[in-house]
């Protein structure tokens, strides 16, 4: 680390369960952030201002006036822009010294594989049940860890899967009949905080996974209530007849 590094995260660098090996690790570690809205783009920010050595950006969106109570990352300028290039501007001004990779589309198929196959650490900031299937049959296969939020209303969750240390339970397990429960904030509303706290959290997770400092649990889920203002926490269990993971059992 050169000096300007040791200054930048000096504050990471003075706790001893992270110290110089953590900001290494985190500097030569590859995470994937799916999805730039809400979550993504404030998981995104940390990340590269933790100083994360690459960041991929996939999302085919583009940036709309709507969008921006809940997406802070993005300026009113770039209304209009594809997420991914809004975002990459942004973190290039936030720290250079990050390395921005951008994927200007919904990853899906072979390409979806390949950009998983890539990364350290997956991070699902997508907002339809689809899309979180496909990315947890990947890291499933690819075994990959997976951190996974929602946020709708005043609710959010998070869980992240280990899959590079065990397989069960998977998010299969959580949500076995995806197609039947669409939900959108589109329809349903979200308070902004509450999907910007879920994205820090999946910030936090992800900065353990990929320094090697600090607990995540496999398959533990985390409900918010923004409302009440309150966590509850349950750990999940297989399901033998789980179609992604259902193989994984003896």
């Amino acid at each position: 680390m050169n000096e300007s590094e040791l200054d930048r995260y000096s504050r990471q660098l003075l706790l001893p369960n992270f110290d110089i090996q953590g900001q290494l690790n985190l500097a030569q570690a590859k995470v994937l952030v799916i999805g730039l809205g809400g979550l993504g783009n404030i998981a995104a920010t940390y990340l590269a201002t933790s100083g994360v050595g690459t960041l991929v950006l996939a999302d085919g969106d583009q940036l709309e006036n709507s969008n921006l109570p809940r997406q802070v990352l993005y300026d009113e300028h770039q209304l209009g822009l594809s997420k991914v290039a809004a975002a990459a501007e942004q973190i290039a001004l936030k720290n250079s010294a990050v390395q921005v990779e951008v994927i200007a589309k919904k990853l899906a198929g072979d390409a979806l594989l390949h950009a998983v196959e890539q990364a350290d650490v997956v991070l699902d900031c997508t907002d339809n049940f689809t899309a979180r299937q496909d990315i947890n049959r990947a890291c499933l296969l690819l075994k990959k860890p997976l951190v996974s939020a929602a946020a709708i209303r005043w609710e959010g969750q998070l869980v992240s899967f280990l899959y590079h240390q065990q397989a069960l339970p998977c998010y299969e397990c959580l949500y076995p009949a995806l197609s039947d429960q669409q939900l959108s904030c589109n329809e349903s509303g979200i308070i902004a905080p509450v999907v910007g706290l879920l994205g820090v959290y999946q910030a936090l997770e992800a900065v353990k996974l990929a320094s090697g400092c600090g607990v995540v649990k496999h398959g533990v889920l985390r409900l918010f209530d923004g409302f009440d203002g309150c966590w509850r926490e349950m750990r999940l269990t297989p399901d033998p007849q789980c179609s992604a993971c259902s193989l994984e059992n003896p």
